[in-house]
Formats: C-alpha cells, sequence, structure tokens
C-alpha cells in the first residue's frame, strides 16, 4: 500500500503533460474533421467553356454548340485576343472552341475540317476536351454509313444522351473512418509519451537514494516491491489507455459502436502494452530524472514522425517507412490504416490484422526479455 500511495504520489505531478497531450489529441482531431468533409457522393462539374464561332449557326454547327452547352457552363467574351487570352489566364474559361468557317459544308462534304482549341491545362478542360472529342467521334463515326444532316443528328443525339450510370457500392463511411484512424494513429505518440514520462520518473523516484534504502529497511521483501510497482505501472498505462478510448467515443463518434471500432480499440491495447514494456525497459536503467523529457522527444515524438502519426504514411517517403519497421508504432500505426480499408471483416481481411497484431506482441516480449537480462545483470554487479 505504501508502495502505492508513492506512486499515486508522483503520477500527481505528472498531471499537466498528461493533460497537454490530450488537448493535442482533441486539437488535432477536431482539426482533421474540418479539413476532411469527405462524403460519398458524385457531383459532376461543368468546365467553363468559350465558343468562338465563325460559321452559321445552324444543322452540325448548332447541334455541336447545343451539345457543348448542354455539358458546361457557356461564357461569352468580346471577341477581341487580348481579352479573350486574359479570360484563359486568369481562369474564366477553362477551354476555347473555334468553329472554322464553312465547318457544316466541310462537314459534309467528308473534308474533315479541323476544330482549334485553347485550354488551360486544368482537369476542367481536360473534361471540355473529352466532351469536344466524344461529339466529334460520334458525329464522324456515324457519317459513314448517314449521309442525310438531319438522320444524322437524330442519331448522333440518341447515342450522346445515353448516360452512364455511377453506383457507389461501397457502404463504408469514409470520412467517419479516416477520423477515426487519425485519432488512433495520434495516440501512438499520447500513450507513449505519457506512459515513458510518468514510468520512468516513477521508476527513477523509487531509485533516489533516500527511498531506497527506506525499502531495503522495511519489513517488505524485494520481490514484493517490484511487484506491487509493476501492478501500480501498470494500472497507470491502463487507466490512460481506457481514457483515449472513452475520449475517442465522444471524439470521433458512432464509427466507435461498429466493428472497425473495435479493431481500433483492440490495436490501441496492444500498443498500449508494448509502450508499457518500453517504458519499463527505458526505466530499468535511466537514472538522471532530467533526461526523461529528452526521451520522450526523441523516442514518441520521432517514432511518430517516421510511422506517420502526424503525417499520413502514403505521403511519407519509402525510404522512411523502410526504417519505420524497426518501430513498433509503425506495425500499431499500419494496423489502424488496414482496419480503415476494410470494408467486410472476414478470416482473409483480418489476416494482416492478425500478423500485425503478432509483431506487437512479440515487441512486447522482446522488451520485457530485455528488461530482465539488463535486471538481472545489475543484480549480479551488484
Amino acid at each position: 500500500m505504501i508502495v502505492f500511495k508513492t506512486f499515486l504520489k508522483v503520477v500527481n505531478k505528472c498531471k499537466i503533460p498528461i493533460i497537454l497531450y490530450t488537448v493535442i489529441l482533441v486539437f488535432f482531431s477536431g482539426f482533421n474533421t474540418v479539413t476532411n468533409d469527405n462524403s460519398t457522393s458524385f457531383v459532376a462539374t461543368k468546365p467553363d467553356i468559350l465558343i468562338i464561332n465563325q460559321d452559321e449557326e445552324e444543322g452540325i454547327t448548332k447541334n455541336l454548340i447545343g451539345y457543348i452547352g448542354k455539358n458546361s457552363n457557356i461564357k461569352t467574351i468580346e471577341n477581341e485576343k487580348e481579352k479573350i487570352e486574359d479570360a484563359l489566364f486568369y481562369r474564366d474559361v477553362n477551354y476555347i472552341i473555334y468553329i472554322p468557317k464553312n465547318f457544316r459544308k466541310d462537314f459534309l462534304n467528308f473534308k474533315n475540317p479541323t476544330i482549334e482549341i485553347k485550354s488551360t491545362g486544368d482537369y476542367q478542360a481536360s473534361l471540355a476536351e473529352l466532351l469536344l472529342e466524344r461529339y466529334l467521334k460520334v458525329a464522324n463515326s456515324y457519317h459513314t454509313i448517314i449521309e442525310d444532316e438531319d438522320a444524322l443528328l437524330e442519331k448522333i443525339d440518341d447515342t450522346l444522351e445515353v448516360e452512364t450510370k455511377v453506383e457507389i457500392t461501397s457502404k463504408l463511411d469514409t470520412s467517419a473512418l479516416d477520423k477515426a484512424t487519425m485519432y488512433y494513429n495520434f495516440t501512438n505518440y499520447c500513450i507513449l509519451a505519457g506512459s515513458i514520462y510518468v514510468i520512468c520518473l516513477v521508476l527513477s523516484t523509487f531509485k533516489e537514494e533516500k527511498i531506497r534504502k527506506r525499502t531495503i529497511v522495511s519489513s517488505m521483501s524485494h520481490k514484493k516491491h517490484n511487484r506491487y510497482l509493476l501492478y501500480s505501472n501498470g494500472l497507470f498505462a491502463l487507466v490512460l489507455w481506457l481514457f483515449y478510448v472513452v475520449l475517442s467515443f465522444l471524439v470521433v463518434g458512432d464509427i466507435m459502436f461498429s466493428i472497425h471500432g473495435l479493431f481500433y480499440i483492440l490495436n490501441s491495447f496492444l500498443f498500449m502494452i508494448c509502450a508499457l514494456t518500453i517504458a519499463f525497459l527505458i526505466g530499468n536503467f535511466l537514472i538522471d530524472k532530467n533526461a526523461i523529457n529528452g526521451l520522450v522527444n526523441v523516442i514518441a515524438l520521432g517514432s511518430s514522425f517516421l510511422c506517420g502519426a502526424f503525417v499520413p504514411p502514403e505521403y511519407l517517403p519509402d525510404t522512411v517507412l523502410k526504417i519505420a519497421h524497426v518501430l513498433p508504432s509503425y506495425w500499431f500505426i499500419n494496423t489502424n490504416q488496414t482496419i480503415k480499408e476494410i470494408e467486410v471483416f472476414n478470416v482473409d481481411s483480418i489476416r494482416p490484422i492478425i500478423i500485425n497484431f503478432s509483431i506487437l506482441l512479440l515487441f512486447s516480449i522482446i522488451f520485457i526479455l530485455i528488461t530482465n537480462w539488463i535486471s538481472y545483470r545489475k543484480r549480479k554487479i551488484g
């Protein structure tokens, strides 16, 4: 009980850093909600097009202008070179179509008249180009077998009116999953930093000469003392993890009540165990309290940057990600990214997750073995 009371006194001194980590976590989660307002709906956009027609607006020419106008925003600008170039430069229009003189007559006489264009080169200009190419391709194809202009225009209209139905078959709430993934990726830093800071501070406090001598002269055995210390630190890590899990239900929302949320929680629990073993390993040979802040920055902050806790892993260089494979944080974050992409949970889809879980447990076992070896060496030397 004395060990536990002393532990609580030390933890009480660490409340400010833990609160700070939590505030940063909530801030970044809220920021992610504002900047990543995604939806699963599909909305077609229309490019801004300027048509300069030098031909008579009738027949195939009129039909072409009508089709372009139906699928784009037709802009009206004076036919002056300087004003047209300014409109293109300032993106008032994305695409300019120059219909040459005698276009209709030359087209019907199989002379393949050339339509000149000017483009901003952006995605809307590409869409405008697809519209023009689609019309000319359909018109040329039918003109080889249909010479009568009225019949030709009717066939062109019938073909171009056929639209492809876009149906989104995925039922995933990508916006909520992105938010949950970002939240749990960032907990990599919070859990790791909080565990290392508090546990190392506790262990270094119990290593102080006064406390160590009192422990030695007390009736409590060394094994019992260490066992209480282990339970206390484990309880702190568990409470810290539970706090961030409960917070995720408030910050992330209903997605946490789904099977996706369950896997996010399970993944974070395994990482919490791994973070606990890392903190014990460091605290086992750490004596100077002043070095704790530096270790938090190097280990927690460094691994978070390298493994994609702050920046999505897909934006990181391949070289950085290859180096990150040696860190537990990489497998924790990689699992979160995998969970986000799973639509149906079955044996095949969760296999990569199980592999990552096993790797996290393997890291924990390795850290425990190294900690026991260091403790054994210290007792032997002592």
